[in-house]
């Protein structure tokens, strides 16, 4: 019963911060970025896009999210599928390095994921919200700490969205749900590829 209530309390509370939140849309140029990945390799949208036919971009909160964990997961179980499409694969998260691991641990995952420290990828896909301090003190009561999760202050999370990026540089693809419950699924990934 508590955990139905914490799964309930997660949906009503985060579905009324991420409403106003709309994402990028299919057609726009995908903001560039670049960063470094789990296992300290340099990623460029740019540079990946010359040797890729199209990159998957998806935004997860953290290892502490049972949904995050059972997308990555899934990616992963479906990883050579979506490779053998020509396609990167690149996870991007407010979460600190430990806390990769950490993910990375929970699901195997074996593509590049990218701490982003000062919120700079999730804010060029519009896919940041700004936790209030209620739903913060909310989330620390179920256990989850913010600050220590993500190593600041901001209280922010990225919405759960995926992004398809092809080799013009141009977004192909959307999921971007407020409720975060709901994630691409591989089947809709492998077809928009």
């Amino acid at each position: 019963m508590k955990n139905i209530l914490l799964i309930f309390a997660f949906v009503t509370t985060l579905a009324s911060y991420t409403y106003a939140q709309k994402g990028l849309t299919a057609g726009s140029i995908a903001p560039s970025f670049s960063g470094v990945d789990q296992n300290g390799k340099k990623i460029n949208l740019k540079a990946l896009l010359k040797k890729n036919k199209s990159v998957v971009l998806f935004f997860y909160r953290g290892q502490w999210c049972p949904y995050c964990n059972k997308h990555i997961e899934e990616l992963q179980d479906s990883l050579q599928l979506l490779t053998a499409k020509n396609a990167y694969v690149i996870g991007v998260t407010p979460e600190t390095t430990e806390n990769i691991a950490k993910t990375i641990q929970k699901t195997s995952a074996g593509f590049s994921i990218i701490q982003d420290k000062n919120d700079d990828i999730i804010k060029a896909y519009g896919v940041n919200f700004e936790m209030d301090n209620a739903t913060f003190t909310k989330y620390k009561g179920y256990g989850i700490d913010l600050e220590n999760n993500n190593g600041n202050t901001r209280h922010t999370l990225p919405v759960p969205a995926t992004y398809i990026v092809d080799r013009s540089g141009k977004i192909k693809y959307v999921h971007f749900d407020p409720n975060y419950q709901k994630r691409a699924s591989v089947k809709q990934l492998l077809t928009a590829l």
